[in-house]
């Protein structure tokens, strides 16, 4: 009974698990019969969807990249200033194929519209550059992509006005290609660079009148370092002046400057070689030349006023020895180069005394005006007693005594006056030279000349103020004042300060000159 009991208490475990593994199958097998008529149909749903969306679907995955890279390929081409073209590669084609594709694209309308605009702006480049073609066919482009209507209207009106003128400046270009083409660049009205000029005030990017005044100073140029080349300076100094009023940023002007530049220290250097040799007249033509180009050149001009003034002293040297014939030449040469010359006037005073005292030996004592010599030599000693050596004007002891020595140059009275004059003048001259006070020292030398026109100490004295001169000036400079300096070079130059010593202050006011360019 036991054992029976024990043998179905086995087997039970067994059926139960049959039992229950039997029963899972089923239900799984239920459950998969149930998942496999939903998974039919979901995929009849699929099928059906697929095959009434697949144009939609097809546009989706196939037309977005495509319109991307039409929209892409019509940025670059618009970036290139390629608006249009037959082949389809500009930006206006581009873009109206990805419109095509996509009626909604805002990203083709937007790129239409930036078209439209640079199809503007190079109508207006090309209307400024005098292309009137090109201008009108962008400006139709423009129209074709609905630009506003004012600034078509207005740029049309512009077009209109620029092609009425238009037939007049082809004319002008004509005229000023001719005149090119004959050389005749710039010597009146109707030569090649005033007529170049006339196209460029009114069309100032035409190409042609762009070009042809580029050839013109080219050629202008060109003449003007033949010209330095042959020693012409002033005619270099025109067409150079010319050049740099059409274009003073032309290529070749840097150029010709440095050679004309060169031309004038080569004329500077041999005029001063025959000042140094005493050749006046080759000197005069160098110093000249330099000038005429040069107005106001500061070197040229200290060697023109060293030039008059040893003509001067050669006309008081003259003078004195009573050859007025041929010191009369020689002041008329002293005032042809130099008319402001200082000296001129004390070597007209030493001919003038010369004339008189020539007179006076001629003349028999008895005849002379003892009593007006008497007179003139009291205001003498009055003025003397004043210590009115040189001032004021006409009641001075100096004044007296000139006149006196007109009157009798070789009355022992006289030359006593003369001898007791002389030290206070040259003591006046190194007083005032002492004080830096220039001008006045200046006066003083003069009188000393007037009354010992050969003394020996006169040309050192001279060549004492002309550098005293010479150092004011450079301060003056160092604190802006050109004016002064170069006055100053002149009056050095003037005063026989020798070329060399001038040069450093002639530099300095060379390059002042350039900074203020």
């Amino acid at each position: 009974m036991s054992r029976h009991s024990d043998r179905e208490d086995a087997v039970h475990p067994a059926l139960r698990r049959v039992r229950r593994e039997g029963r899972w199958w089923w239900l799984q097998a239920r459950h998969a019969r149930r998942v496999w008529r939903w998974a039919l149909l979901v995929a009849v749903l699929l099928f059906v969807a697929l095959v009434l969306l697949r144009r939609p679907l097809a546009n989706w995955f196939w037309n977005e990249p495509q319109i991307e890279q039409l929209l892409d390929q019509g940025d670059r081409a618009l970036a290139a200033g390629r608006l249009s073209a037959a082949d389809g590669s500009g930006a206006r084609e581009w873009y109206q194929a990805a419109l095509a594709l996509d009626g909604d694209r805002s990203q083709a309308r937007t790129g239409l519209a930036r078209t439209a605009q640079a199809a503007l702006q190079q109508a207006r480049d090309a209307l400024d550059a005098g292309d009137l073609d090109a201008a009108r066919h962008a400006l139709a482009l423009a129209r074709d992509l609905q630009v506003p209507q004012r600034d078509a209207d207005q740029l049309a009106q512009q077009l209109r006005q620029r092609g009425s003128a238009h037939a007049g400046i082809a004319v002008l270009l004509g005229r000023a290609e001719a005149a090119l083409q004959a050389q005749r660049l710039d010597d009146g009205p109707d030569s090649a660079l005033p007529l170049f000029q006339q196209v460029l005030a009114v069309a100032p990017n035409q190409l042609r009148a762009l070009e042809g005044r580029e050839d013109a100073l080219s050629d202008l140029l060109l003449q003007a370092r033949s010209a330095c080349a042959s020693g012409d300076l002033a005619m270099a100094a025109t067409l150079l002046g010319s050049a740099r009023r059409y274009d003073p940023g032309h290529v070749d002007l840097p150029q010709t400057e440095a050679q004309f530049n060169a031309a004038l220290e080569q004329a500077l250097g041999r005029a001063d070689r025959d000042l140094a040799r005493g050749r006046v007249d080759a000197a005069w033509a160098g110093y000249r030349a330099v000038a005429s180009a040069v107005p106001g050149h500061p070197r040229a001009q200290a060697g023109l006023r060293e030039l008059a003034d040893r003509q001067a002293r050669h006309a008081t040297r003259l003078a004195g020895d009573f050859r007025f014939a041929q010191a009369s030449q020689a002041l008329d040469k002293a005032t042809a180069i130099d008319p402001q010359a200082p000296s001129l006037a004390a070597a007209r005073t030493a001919i003038e005394q010369a004339r008189h005292a020539q007179q006076a030996l001629r003349v028999p004592p008895s005849t002379r005006s003892k009593g007006e010599l008497r007179v003139l030599l009291a205001r003498f000693e009055q003025a003397q007693a004043r210590g009115d050596w040189l001032l004021p004007p006409g009641r001075s002891a100096f004044d007296a005594l000139r006149a006196a020595q007109a009157l009798a140059p070789s009355d022992p009275a006289v030359l006593a006056a003369a001898r007791q004059l002389l030290p206070v003048l040259v003591t006046c001259f190194d007083d005032e030279l002492r004080r830096n006070r220039v001008r006045a020292a200046g006066d003083c030398l003069q009188a000393w000349q007037a009354l010992a026109a050969r003394d020996n100490e006169l040309g050192e004295a001279r060549r004492r103020l002309g550098r005293r001169w010479l150092a004011i000036g450079s301060e003056r400079l160092g604190a802006g004042d050109a004016r002064y300096a170069r006055e100053a070079l002149q009056q050095a130059g003037a005063l026989g300060v020798p070329a060399s010593e001038l040069e450093p202050l002639q530099a300095r006011l060379r390059d002042a000159a350039t900074l203020e360019r």
